[in-house]
């Protein structure tokens, strides 16, 4: 260890040197992302014991550490959680929300021309021209619901895109956090004092990143490596280790998808983040507004078909379904889990459609026994005690063939009911206006022009108050997320700004310091100097 005047000011040479290249390297780095202010540490070099008294011997370097503050961080990671959530619910909410409420693309403007048809019809039930209209209204009601049901699914399908590049992302992020990881712990020093700064920040930006598509927190270890956990504590990173998402398709629609973490389903494991915000966008509001969009449609052709086929058409036969739903009335799944062949066959019930809820249903059989559960609201439905068949919730459920143990179904009497319904009667002498041979009669007219009106659907709802309680809902979410998003725009900044007053690179502060270090290094040349001119003169002293 160098000692006297000399070797003391060589120790402040080299520390003031290194603190100059690490001011330095600040300056180089002010526009680098994600890069954290290095500092270097100094520490009085440890004193000599000279003929009593304690001599200083100058200054070492212990370590160049940078500017990290746990608590901003993590601050940092969970607002970037939580505007990537909002975000994504707002922009997805707003085009649903667009759709809807839209009179050009909604609804509203096609059933109200409907019902107009009708009425002109009521008026002349023999006009032939007027019997074509509303055929020609019925077929655009339907692919009104067709194509609002079809804009629903392409939503539905760019949601899921999002979510398999959130997916493709997080396993991305994972891999290169699990790889610093490893370089880190490796070249560790010091008994885990000394850590590479360079890429502990590359790891804190990967770390931001990823928050941003899902809700994560970390411990760290004492070799500098960090364990990531997502969600309810589901570990992704542990060490060098990692797990892997994946997205799977729904067993009962290829459209609908599943997240699964090593295979395991982890649907509503996460609060926050983008892939969060997809998926209760999906659950929140594309969901709803499909089995809503489906149930005035189911409502519209069940009430619809059935005071139709009480009238009689100006051929002098009894009517028939206007609207059908095809292929299948009510679609249902069976599990792939389940045991032999049992097999079910549902349909709606036309003497309750007062009934049918906007859900789809899980039915099961299990030890000689149905049960049936709501799915929107996770009720359970009571069946009759001889199990099926059943009339419940304005369907009719029949066994087809007995499980021979344990199943499990999936029925959907709404979900897909807009896109299937169409119009049928392609004939105007076939529109069953009257309820006698008398081509007059405009009895079951009126009839069916009061469907308008009436309290059809669930909860006395008439069709049209059933949509448009739909849009509020959907106007609702959609003005909630932009609030939502406005708030965590502005505490992200805030974060963001306080990391960046922590951690960031001040250009007045570093060249103040630049000065002060090179003062300081200037003077211990000028102690070098000084003791460089005794030293010769003390030479010169004993020749």
């Amino acid at each position: 260890m160098p000692s006297g005047i000399l070797g003391t000011a060589l120790t402040g040479l080299m520390a003031f040197q290194r603190s100059m290249q690490t001011i330095s390297n600040n300056i180089a780095n002010v526009n680098t992302d994600g890069f954290s202010r290095q500092n270097t540490t100094l520490e009085t070099a440890p004193t000599t014991f000279s003929r009593g008294n304690y001599i200083g011997n100058g200054v070492n370097v212990t370590n160049v550490t940078r500017s990290y503050d746990k608590f901003i961080s993590n601050n940092v990671r969970t607002s970037n959680s939580s505007l990537g959530e909002a975000d994504r619910f707002q922009t997805m909410t707003k085009q649903v929300d667009n759709l809807m409420a839209n009179p050009e693309t909604g609804m509203a403007n096609a059933m109200k021309s409907f019902f107009n048809s009708v009425n002109t019809v009521a008026s002349d039930p023999t006009s032939i021209p007027s019997r074509q209209v509303m055929v020609t209204e019925a077929k655009t009601l339907t692919t009104q619901f067709n194509n609002i049901s079809t804009q629903l699914d392409t939503l539905r399908a760019q949601n899921n895109g999002y979510m398999q590049t959130n997916i493709d992302e997080i396993n991305t992020y994972t891999n290169n956090i699990a790889d610093l990881n490893s370089k880190i712990s490796s070249v560790t020093k010091g008994g885990g004092s000394q850590f590479p700064n360079e890429l502990l920040d590359q790891r804190d930006q990967l770390l931001a990143k990823l928050s941003e598509n899902i809700d994560i927190s970390t411990l760290a270890r004492a070799d500098g490596s960090v364990d990531v956990f997502v969600g309810q504590g589901h570990a992704l990173i542990s060490g060098d280790s990692r797990s892997v998402l994946t997205l799977s398709n729904s067993t009962t629609d290829s459209m609908q998808k599943d997240i699964l973490m090593n295979g395991m389903n982890v649907n509503n494991q996460f609060s926050s983040g983008s892939l969060a915000g997809a998926v209760r966008f999906r659950d929140q509001v594309l969901d709803p507004a499909q089995q809503q969009l489906g149930l005035v449609a189911a409502g519209v052709g069940i009430a619809f078909n059935e005071v139709h086929k009480q009238g009689i058409d100006l051929n002098g036969s009894a009517g028939k379904d206007m609207f059908t739903f095809q292929p299948l009335e009510v679609p249902t799944y069976a599990d792939n889990l389940n045991q032999g062949s049992g097999s079910i066959n549902v349909t709606f019930d036309r003497a309750s459609v007062n009934q049918l809820h906007a859900s789809d249903y899980k039915l099961e059989y299990n030890a000689g026994a149905y049960s049936l559960t709501r799915l929107s609201d996770n009720v359970k439905v009571a069946l009759p005690t001889g199990g099926l068949p059943a009339t419940v919730d304005g369907m009719v459920i029949n066994e087809i063939t007995p499980p021979s143990g344990y199943a499990s179904f999936t029925i959907r009497p709404t979900y897909q009911a807009a896109r299937n319904i169409d119009a049928v009667i392609t004939d105007p002498k076939e529109l069953a206006m009257g309820t006698t041979n008398n081509a007059g009669d405009n009895t079951n007219a009126l009839a069916l022009a009061k469907l308008e009106t009436q309290n059809t659907l669930l909860d006395g709802q008439t069709f049209s108050q059933s949509y448009q309680h739909m849009v509020a809902q959907v106007g609702a979410s959609a003005n909630a997320a932009a609030v939502s998003l406005s708030a965590q725009k502005a505490l992200n900044n805030q974060a963001v700004e306080a990391r960046a007053n922590f951690a960031g690179v001040n250009l007045d502060e570093e060249a103040a310091n630049l000065i002060k270090f090179q003062n300081a290094y200037q003077a211990s040349s000028q102690v070098i100097s000084i003791s460089r001119t005794l030293f010769d003169s003390l030479l010169g002293a004993v020749r």
